[in-house]
């Protein structure tokens, strides 16, 4: 069975002022119908604009380049730009970073779900709304007709953002791709939408590609885990295979920053991975992680070879696991 989705060696160059931003660097991911696939990494690091490049929504200086990116064997580079706009919002749509800008303050919250649904489906006015009603109750928000008539800014950000949500299930999507969906929301609120979000794509039987910094997010509704540094995926697998046995040294960095209950004795120190992400302007050479691994050699000055550690479980490393030794060079990759 082929994947919903299909992206090979997607490429992200940005011109700014020093030369090429290579902000997406020779990407390759799949999602299968009704899988959830987390891309995680750093800030920066190019998750949301590989996002935008799947959706065609980059900013217009921005260039994409692929080799493949099918959506249900529907090559998206080949369409036309309306036909894209008739794609986007029906089969596959995307809810946003920032629940606070993201609806448009000029127009009702029924106005903006209603327009949705009538762009893509021959209906009648009442049914959208009867549909809006329907998903705003379903995403758990009380006095869901009255809420039409509100504006974004009569609601808190929790609310603002199960609207998002109930916007981009409109037209029952076969794809939907979170954007760190709960970023500006306090944690209680956090938690309830990615509960929300799983239950519903577990009820509705989507696809998800949820982005997202949090490996404890990760951990809970993950199917695979893609782990971007730098513009690349340098870990990919099954989010059970990846968290069991991490096979990158940067994956393993990011795990150990993490708090394990009772694990994890309350005072102690975290990991931490000093350094900094280096520039992707211009000339990029060589594995990006090198000047922040402990483990680094010359080799890595070249650029780093896939390894397979298991059926499905892939990372982009000079050295097998097994194989690596702590480099001459002082380690930046500190654990516990």
């Amino acid at each position: 069975m082929k994947p919903l989705l299909e992206v090979e060696d997607l490429v992200v160059d940005i011109p700014v002022a020093g030369g090429d931003l290579h902000a997406v660097r020779g990407i390759d991911l799949s999602v299968e119908k009704g899988e959830t696939l987390c891309i995680v990494g750093e800030s920066g690091c190019g998750k949301s604009l590989t996002s935008l490049a799947i959706m065609d929504l980059l900013p217009t200086k921005a260039r994409r380049h692929a080799a493949r990116i099918a959506f249900d064997g529907i090559e998206i580079q080949s369409l036309r730009p309306r036909q894209m706009a008739d794609m986007r919002g029906d089969r596959m749509a995307m809810i946003f970073q920032e629940p606070m800008t993201s609806l448009n303050p000029s127009y009702t919250i029924g106005n903006q779900l209603i327009e949705t649904y009538l762009a893509h489906r021959r209906t009648s006015t009442k049914e959208a709304r009867d549909r809006a009603i329907d998903l705003l109750e379903r995403v758990g928000i009380t006095a869901a007709a009255s809420r039409l008539a509100h504006y974004p800014h009569q609601l808190s950000g929790g609310l603002r953002q199960r609207v998002m949500i109930a916007m981009s299930l409109m037209c029952e999507p076969e794809l939907i791709i979170a954007d760190e969906p709960t970023t500006a929301l306090d944690v209680t609120i956090q938690a309830q939408i990615l509960l929300l979000l799983a239950e519903l794509q577990r009820e509705l039987g989507m696809a998800m590609i949820l982005i997202t910094h949090d490996l404890g997010v990760v951990a809970r509704v993950a199917d695979k885990v893609a782990v971007m540094y730098a513009g690349e995926i340098v870990e990919a697998g099954r989010a059970t295979d990846v968290f069991a046995s991490p096979s990158h040294p940067y994956t393993t960095g990011l795990l150990e920053c993490i708090p394990v209950p009772g694990k994890t004795a309350p005072g102690a120190r975290l990991g931490t991975i000093g350094g900094i992400v280096p520039s992707l302007v211009g000339d990029v050479a060589g594995c990006a992680f090198r000047d922040r691994c402990r483990f680094a050699a010359p080799t890595c000055a070249e650029p780093a070879p896939a390894q397979t550690a298991s059926v499905g479980h892939s990372y982009r490393c000079w050295f097998p696991e097994g194989a690596r030794m702590p480099s001459t060079v002082e380690g930046l990759v500190h654990g516990h």
